[in-house]
Protein backbone atom coordinates (compact mmCIF):
# COMPACT_ATOMS: atom_id res chain seq x y z
CA UNK A 1 0.00 0.00 0.00
CA UNK A 2 0.98 3.24 -1.10
CA UNK A 3 0.85 5.57 2.01
CA UNK A 4 0.49 9.30 1.54
CA UNK A 5 -0.27 9.74 5.71
CA UNK A 6 -0.70 7.54 9.06
CA UNK A 7 -3.42 5.46 8.35
CA UNK A 8 -6.36 6.06 10.71
CA UNK A 9 -7.55 3.74 13.22
CA UNK A 10 -10.53 2.01 11.38
CA UNK A 11 -8.05 1.65 7.88
CA UNK A 12 -5.56 0.62 10.24
CA UNK A 13 -8.24 -2.08 11.69
CA UNK A 14 -9.01 -2.87 7.79
CA UNK A 15 -5.57 -3.36 6.66
CA UNK A 16 -5.03 -5.95 9.59
CA UNK A 17 -6.96 -8.63 7.25
CA UNK A 18 -5.47 -10.07 4.51
CA UNK A 19 -6.80 -11.56 1.29
CA UNK A 20 -6.48 -15.06 3.11
CA UNK A 21 -8.27 -13.75 6.24
CA UNK A 22 -4.77 -13.74 8.40
CA UNK A 23 -4.30 -11.21 10.50
CA UNK A 24 -1.06 -8.81 10.09
CA UNK A 25 1.10 -9.61 13.08
CA UNK A 26 3.55 -6.87 12.23
CA UNK A 27 3.67 -3.64 10.18
CA UNK A 28 7.07 -2.97 7.96
CA UNK A 29 6.90 1.00 7.33
CA UNK A 30 9.11 1.53 4.48
CA UNK A 31 10.37 5.08 4.00
CA UNK A 32 10.75 6.13 -0.04
CA UNK A 33 12.31 9.17 -1.02
CA UNK A 34 11.17 8.94 -4.79
CA UNK A 35 7.72 9.03 -6.10
CA UNK A 36 6.12 5.29 -6.21
CA UNK A 37 6.07 5.69 -10.36
CA UNK A 38 9.47 5.83 -10.20
CA UNK A 39 11.37 2.30 -11.04
CA UNK A 40 12.72 2.11 -7.02
CA UNK A 41 8.57 2.56 -5.98
CA UNK A 42 7.47 -0.14 -8.38
CA UNK A 43 10.32 -2.39 -7.59
CA UNK A 44 9.20 -2.01 -3.50
CA UNK A 45 5.25 -2.55 -4.47
CA UNK A 46 6.55 -5.34 -6.32
CA UNK A 47 8.31 -6.53 -2.43
CA UNK A 48 5.30 -5.34 -0.93
CA UNK A 49 3.06 -7.72 -3.17
CA UNK A 50 5.49 -10.71 -2.44
CA UNK A 51 6.19 -10.27 1.00
CA UNK A 52 2.77 -9.77 1.93
CA UNK A 53 1.74 -12.96 -0.08
CA UNK A 54 4.49 -15.29 1.22
CA UNK A 55 4.07 -14.42 5.00
CA UNK A 56 0.44 -14.99 4.09
CA UNK A 57 -0.49 -11.35 5.24
CA UNK A 58 1.47 -11.46 9.01
CA UNK A 59 3.82 -9.07 7.49
CA UNK A 60 1.66 -5.61 6.46
CA UNK A 61 3.90 -3.70 4.40
CA UNK A 62 3.01 0.25 3.90
CA UNK A 63 5.03 2.46 1.81
CA UNK A 64 5.50 6.30 2.34
CA UNK A 65 6.70 7.49 -1.11
CA UNK A 66 7.84 11.22 -1.89
CA UNK A 67 10.39 11.98 1.14
CA UNK A 68 6.25 11.75 3.06
CA UNK A 69 7.98 10.59 6.53
CA UNK A 70 12.03 10.73 6.27
CA UNK A 71 14.25 12.66 3.71
CA UNK A 72 16.74 10.20 2.01
CA UNK A 73 19.32 12.03 4.34
CA UNK A 74 17.12 11.32 7.23
CA UNK A 75 16.79 7.29 6.35
CA UNK A 76 20.00 6.25 8.07
CA UNK A 77 19.09 7.20 11.42
CA UNK A 78 15.32 7.03 11.25
CA UNK A 79 16.00 2.70 10.73
CA UNK A 80 18.97 2.79 13.27
CA UNK A 81 16.96 4.10 15.95
CA UNK A 82 13.67 2.04 15.34
CA UNK A 83 11.58 5.48 14.09
CA UNK A 84 10.23 3.39 11.37
CA UNK A 85 10.65 -0.35 10.27
CA UNK A 86 12.51 0.02 7.08
CA UNK A 87 13.69 2.52 4.39
CA UNK A 88 15.58 3.22 1.20
CA UNK A 89 18.60 5.04 1.06
CA UNK A 90 21.26 6.10 -1.29
CA UNK A 91 24.08 4.20 -0.03
CA UNK A 92 26.40 7.37 0.22
CA UNK A 93 24.13 8.41 2.97
CA UNK A 94 26.34 5.80 5.47
CA UNK A 95 29.11 8.11 4.43
CA UNK A 96 29.70 9.51 7.88
CA UNK A 97 29.48 6.08 10.12
CA UNK A 98 31.10 3.79 7.07
CA UNK A 99 33.65 6.04 4.59
CA UNK A 100 34.23 3.09 2.47
CA UNK A 101 30.29 3.00 1.17
CA UNK A 102 31.68 5.57 -1.49
CA UNK A 103 33.83 3.37 -3.31
CA UNK A 104 31.00 3.10 -5.81
CA UNK A 105 31.80 6.70 -6.13
CA UNK A 106 35.57 6.25 -7.20
CA UNK A 107 35.17 7.96 -10.67
CA UNK A 108 34.63 5.23 -13.30
CA UNK A 109 35.77 2.44 -11.02
CA UNK A 110 32.86 0.97 -12.36
CA UNK A 111 32.48 1.40 -15.83
CA UNK A 112 30.76 -1.53 -16.94
CA UNK A 113 27.86 -3.58 -16.00
CA UNK A 114 29.63 -6.33 -15.32
CA UNK A 115 31.82 -4.72 -12.68
CA UNK A 116 28.90 -3.09 -10.82
CA UNK A 117 27.08 -6.86 -10.86
CA UNK A 118 30.47 -8.31 -9.46
CA UNK A 119 30.64 -5.79 -6.32
CA UNK A 120 26.97 -5.98 -5.62
CA UNK A 121 26.69 -9.73 -6.22
CA UNK A 122 25.73 -11.75 -2.62
CA UNK A 123 29.04 -12.61 -0.85
CA UNK A 124 31.51 -10.48 -2.41
CA UNK A 125 33.66 -9.12 -0.71
CA UNK A 126 32.66 -5.20 -1.24
CA UNK A 127 29.17 -6.30 -0.33
CA UNK A 128 30.39 -8.64 2.69
CA UNK A 129 32.66 -5.78 4.30
CA UNK A 130 30.09 -2.40 3.53
CA UNK A 131 27.29 -4.50 5.05
CA UNK A 132 29.00 -5.70 8.27
CA UNK A 133 29.84 -2.39 8.71
CA UNK A 134 26.56 -0.53 8.06
CA UNK A 135 25.04 -3.54 10.32
CA UNK A 136 27.04 -1.41 13.48
CA UNK A 137 24.73 1.78 12.77
CA UNK A 138 21.14 -0.70 13.85
CA UNK A 139 20.09 -1.44 10.71
CA UNK A 140 20.29 -4.51 8.62
CA UNK A 141 20.67 -4.13 4.76
CA UNK A 142 18.34 -6.61 3.29
CA UNK A 143 18.45 -5.87 -0.18
CA UNK A 144 20.29 -3.63 -2.69
CA UNK A 145 18.53 -1.39 -5.72
CA UNK A 146 20.39 -0.75 -8.73
CA UNK A 147 19.65 2.64 -10.09
CA UNK A 148 22.66 3.35 -12.70
CA UNK A 149 25.51 5.20 -13.57
CA UNK A 150 25.63 9.11 -12.71
CA UNK A 151 25.17 11.68 -15.04
CA UNK A 152 25.88 15.37 -15.45
CA UNK A 153 22.71 18.21 -16.21
CA UNK A 154 23.13 21.60 -17.31
CA UNK A 155 21.13 24.51 -18.99
CA UNK A 156 22.83 26.11 -22.32
CA UNK A 157 24.94 23.45 -23.29
CA UNK A 158 26.97 20.20 -22.26
CA UNK A 159 29.77 19.79 -19.53
CA UNK A 160 32.38 18.18 -21.60
CA UNK A 161 35.50 18.38 -19.37
CA UNK A 162 36.29 19.10 -15.99
CA UNK A 163 36.89 22.69 -17.48
CA UNK A 164 33.75 23.71 -17.97
CA UNK A 165 32.63 23.18 -13.81
CA UNK A 166 35.18 25.32 -12.45
CA UNK A 167 33.68 28.01 -10.68
CA UNK A 168 30.51 26.34 -10.86
CA UNK A 169 28.12 24.98 -8.26
CA UNK A 170 27.33 21.54 -8.72
CA UNK A 171 24.31 19.12 -6.88
CA UNK A 172 26.45 16.35 -5.41
CA UNK A 173 24.72 13.68 -2.96
CA UNK A 174 28.20 11.95 -1.53
CA UNK A 175 31.63 13.29 -0.20
CA UNK A 176 33.57 11.61 -2.43
CA UNK A 177 31.59 12.98 -5.36
CA UNK A 178 31.92 15.85 -3.52
CA UNK A 179 35.88 16.01 -4.16
CA UNK A 180 35.48 14.76 -8.07
CA UNK A 181 33.95 18.21 -8.75
CA UNK A 182 36.36 20.17 -6.47
CA UNK A 183 39.04 18.51 -8.05
CA UNK A 184 37.55 19.79 -11.22
CA UNK A 185 37.55 23.05 -10.20
CA UNK A 186 33.72 22.90 -9.47
CA UNK A 187 31.93 24.06 -5.75
CA UNK A 188 30.04 20.85 -4.50
CA UNK A 189 26.79 21.37 -2.97
CA UNK A 190 25.33 18.59 -0.95
CA UNK A 191 21.50 18.32 -1.81
CA UNK A 192 19.09 15.34 -1.61
CA UNK A 193 17.54 13.44 -4.30
CA UNK A 194 13.72 14.78 -3.39
CA UNK A 195 15.18 18.57 -3.03
CA UNK A 196 17.30 18.33 -6.40
CA UNK A 197 14.11 19.95 -8.77
CA UNK A 198 13.71 23.48 -6.91
CA UNK A 199 17.17 23.69 -6.59
CA UNK A 200 17.57 23.44 -10.44
CA UNK A 201 14.61 25.78 -10.56
CA UNK A 202 15.91 28.55 -7.99
CA UNK A 203 19.44 28.14 -9.49
CA UNK A 204 20.89 26.85 -6.05
CA UNK A 205 23.16 25.16 -7.97
CA UNK A 206 24.48 25.38 -11.76
CA UNK A 207 25.31 21.84 -13.03
CA UNK A 208 23.27 19.05 -11.57
CA UNK A 209 24.32 15.12 -10.87
CA UNK A 210 22.09 12.50 -10.62
CA UNK A 211 21.12 9.03 -11.63
CA UNK A 212 19.31 9.35 -15.46
CA UNK A 213 16.21 7.20 -14.52
CA UNK A 214 15.70 10.16 -11.88
CA UNK A 215 15.68 13.10 -14.82
CA UNK A 216 12.80 11.09 -16.07
CA UNK A 217 10.74 10.38 -12.58
CA UNK A 218 11.43 13.67 -11.63
CA UNK A 219 10.37 15.32 -14.73
CA UNK A 220 14.12 17.34 -14.40
CA UNK A 221 13.65 18.12 -18.17
CA UNK A 222 11.70 21.03 -16.99
CA UNK A 223 14.66 22.60 -15.15
CA UNK A 224 17.62 21.38 -17.40
CA UNK A 225 18.20 21.21 -20.64
CA UNK A 226 21.43 18.73 -21.13
CA UNK A 227 22.74 15.81 -20.02
CA UNK A 228 26.30 14.51 -20.37
CA UNK A 229 26.14 11.07 -19.87
CA UNK A 230 29.67 10.46 -18.20
CA UNK A 231 28.93 7.65 -16.06
CA UNK A 232 31.53 8.71 -13.43
CA UNK A 233 29.90 6.60 -10.86
CA UNK A 234 27.47 3.80 -10.20
CA UNK A 235 24.63 4.97 -7.86
CA UNK A 236 23.05 2.26 -5.57
CA UNK A 237 20.44 2.46 -3.11
CA UNK A 238 19.92 -0.30 -0.22
CA UNK A 239 16.62 -1.47 1.87
CA UNK A 240 17.60 -1.39 5.22
CA UNK A 241 15.23 -2.91 8.23
CA UNK A 242 15.71 -1.88 12.20
CA UNK A 243 17.88 -4.43 13.33
CA UNK A 244 15.88 -4.65 16.49
CA UNK A 245 12.51 -5.01 14.50
CA UNK A 246 14.18 -7.77 12.16
CA UNK A 247 15.46 -9.72 14.81
CA UNK A 248 12.17 -9.72 17.17
CA UNK A 249 10.42 -11.19 13.72
CA UNK A 250 9.90 -15.35 14.15
CA UNK A 251 13.17 -17.21 12.08
CA UNK A 252 10.73 -18.00 9.17
CA UNK A 253 8.96 -15.21 8.61
CA UNK A 254 12.36 -13.66 8.01
CA UNK A 255 13.40 -16.34 5.78
CA UNK A 256 10.13 -15.38 3.66
CA UNK A 257 11.03 -11.21 3.98
CA UNK A 258 14.77 -12.36 2.27
CA UNK A 259 12.94 -14.23 -0.19
CA UNK A 260 10.82 -11.46 -1.25
CA UNK A 261 13.86 -9.23 -1.05
CA UNK A 262 15.89 -11.67 -3.19
CA UNK A 263 12.93 -11.54 -6.14
CA UNK A 264 12.94 -7.41 -5.94
CA UNK A 265 16.25 -7.30 -5.86
CA UNK A 266 17.04 -9.36 -9.01
CA UNK A 267 14.26 -7.68 -10.96
CA UNK A 268 15.49 -4.33 -10.50
CA UNK A 269 18.53 -5.15 -11.34
CA UNK A 270 18.25 -7.20 -14.59
CA UNK A 271 15.45 -4.20 -15.82
CA UNK A 272 18.41 -1.20 -14.86
CA UNK A 273 19.80 -1.52 -18.93
CA UNK A 274 16.29 -0.85 -20.13
CA UNK A 275 15.27 1.48 -17.11
CA UNK A 276 18.06 4.00 -18.53
CA UNK A 277 17.43 3.64 -21.95
CA UNK A 278 13.74 4.36 -21.37
CA UNK A 279 14.61 7.51 -19.80
CA UNK A 280 17.49 8.53 -22.21
CA UNK A 281 14.59 8.51 -24.67
CA UNK A 282 11.74 10.33 -22.68
CA UNK A 283 14.79 13.16 -21.97
CA UNK A 284 15.52 13.62 -25.67
CA UNK A 285 11.50 13.56 -26.40
CA UNK A 286 10.90 16.08 -23.57
CA UNK A 287 13.42 18.48 -25.02
CA UNK A 288 16.57 17.23 -23.24
CA UNK A 289 19.86 16.90 -25.50
CA UNK A 290 22.09 14.13 -24.49
CA UNK A 291 25.66 14.24 -25.02
CA UNK A 292 27.91 11.80 -24.75
CA UNK A 293 31.78 12.83 -24.13
CA UNK A 294 34.31 11.49 -26.55
CA UNK A 295 37.22 9.12 -25.53
CA UNK A 296 39.94 11.94 -25.17
CA UNK A 297 37.30 13.86 -23.25
CA UNK A 298 36.53 11.30 -20.91
CA UNK A 299 40.46 10.50 -20.38
CA UNK A 300 39.86 13.97 -18.91
CA UNK A 301 37.63 13.49 -16.69
CA UNK A 302 39.93 10.73 -15.22
CA UNK A 303 43.26 11.91 -15.11
CA UNK A 304 41.05 14.54 -12.97
CA UNK A 305 40.00 12.16 -10.78
CA UNK A 306 42.82 10.23 -9.61
CA UNK A 307 43.46 12.68 -6.61
CA UNK A 308 40.02 11.42 -5.44
CA UNK A 309 41.01 8.06 -5.25
CA UNK A 310 44.23 8.51 -2.78
CA UNK A 311 41.67 10.65 -0.61
CA UNK A 312 39.23 8.04 -0.34
CA UNK A 313 42.12 5.34 0.83
CA UNK A 314 43.42 7.72 3.21
CA UNK A 315 39.78 8.33 5.11
CA UNK A 316 38.54 5.18 5.23
CA UNK A 317 40.63 3.10 6.61
CA UNK A 318 40.94 -0.44 6.15
CA UNK A 319 37.56 -1.34 4.87
CA UNK A 320 38.36 1.34 2.57
CA UNK A 321 41.39 -0.52 1.25
CA UNK A 322 39.48 -3.73 1.31
CA UNK A 323 36.80 -3.14 -0.97
CA UNK A 324 39.24 -0.74 -2.75
CA UNK A 325 41.20 -3.96 -3.70
CA UNK A 326 38.25 -6.16 -4.45
CA UNK A 327 36.35 -3.66 -6.97
CA UNK A 328 39.87 -3.37 -8.84
CA UNK A 329 40.04 -6.67 -9.31
CA UNK A 330 36.69 -7.42 -11.22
Amino acid sequence: MIAKTLPSAVATVALLIGTTGAVAQEKMRISLQLPSTSHLGENLQLFEREVEERTEGAIDVEIYDSATLYTDREVPQAVGSGSIEAGVASLTRYVGDVPAVDVFYMPFLFNTEAKVRAAVAEGSDVREALEEAIAATGGEVLYWQAYGGAVLLSNGGPIRTPADLEGQKVRVFGKTLGDFVTAAGGAPTLISGSEQYLAYQRGTVDVGMTGVSGVASRKLWEVMDTITVTNHADIEFVVVVNSDWWNGLDEELRSEIEAAASVAQEDVRNRMTQIEADSYAAAEENGMTVYRPTEAELEAWRATAQPVIDAFVEQSGDVGQRVLDAAQGY
